[in-house]
């Protein structure tokens, strides 16, 4: 697919030709309105390839997918052999692994709206990975069927909203195509390999409860939160040098498609007077 996505994914708005004019005009305005500079000219800008490789931002982002994936990956791979050793038969136990991916979805939805809304992607990672974490705690310490099945819901309610919203935030916090795209491949690069421990941390010999792969879902899941909270401070002093060199948020102007834009001060070089980090 990858030759037919080449000639068919069109590199700007203007080379879109499902859109009509109109809607080019509103897609140039939110691409700008997004990074606060000019319009985003899609290519590749090798420079910002590195620049992207050197920023800890992007390293952040991508162990928390890490972090997450350990949890992600095992979850849904052996939830049916988790209930099924709680007592239910294999037909129940699969049936029984819908309710908590549904209540997922719906936290999932809700949970990247609120973050938009918001624009505090940090405080809403911080409150999911503490939920799924306790979820794993709960798999791992209790023996009571019932509370364990509320960990399953509080797990699977954590790990996957936690995953919407890493997966936005990294596409967030770079103003410019190149560095968004070699964000979202480190992502990838690191955070793919955490499927590599989630799943080999449930042997079949520690059944029933399996406590050392619940522990280390736990573990990494916390870390996540860790890790959000470590890149929202980060990203609240960088917004601070921003608004020395440009101006508090009352005071910017937000460029319009065609217009000049400005580079920034403080090291972000194309990202325009406008543009903030996402929290």
């Amino acid at each position: 697919m990858a030759p037919i996505a080449y000639f068919f994914l069109p590199d700007t708005p203007d080379k879109a030709r499902f859109l009509t004019e109109e809607e080019k005009l509103i897609a140039k305005a939110r691409g700008v309105r997004q990074v606060g500079g000019v319009e985003r000219v899609g290519g590749i800008v090798w420079k910002e390839v590195g620049l992207a490789l050197l920023d800890v931002k992007c390293w952040f982002t991508a162990f928390m997918y890490f972090s997450c994936n350990v949890g992600f990956s095992s979850l849904p791979v052996f939830l049916p052999t988790i209930l099924n050793d709680m007592g239910f038969n294999a037909i129940d136990a699969q049936g029984l692994t819908a309710p908590p991916f549904f209540v997922s979805f719906l936290v999932t939805i809700f949970s990247t709206w609120i973050a938009d809304k918001t624009q505090q992607r940090g405080y809403t990672i911080m409150v999911l990975t503490t939920l799924g974490g306790i979820g794993y705690i709960l798999l791992a310490t209790v023996k009571s069927v019932g509370v364990r099945y509320l960990g399953v819901f509080l797990a699977a309610s954590g790990i996957f909203p936690s995953i919407a919203n890493i997966l936005p935030w990294v596409t967030n916090n770079q103003g410019s195509d190149t560095r968004r795209g070699t964000g979202i491949m480190l992502l990838n690069l690191i955070g793919q390999c955490g499927p590599l421990l989630g799943t080999n941390s449930f042997p079949t010999n520690e059944s029933p409860r399996y406590i050392k792969g619940m522990a280390i879902s736990a573990a990494f899941t916390f870390f996540t939160g860790f890790l959000a909270f470590g890149l929202r401070c980060l990203l609240v002093w960088e917004n601070q040098k921003l608004d020395k060199v440009h101006g508090s948020s009352t005071n910017r102007v937000v460029n319009q498609p065609g217009g000049e834009g400005q580079k920034s001060e403080v090291g972000e070089e194309n990202y325009g007077p406008a543009f903030r980090y996402i929290l």
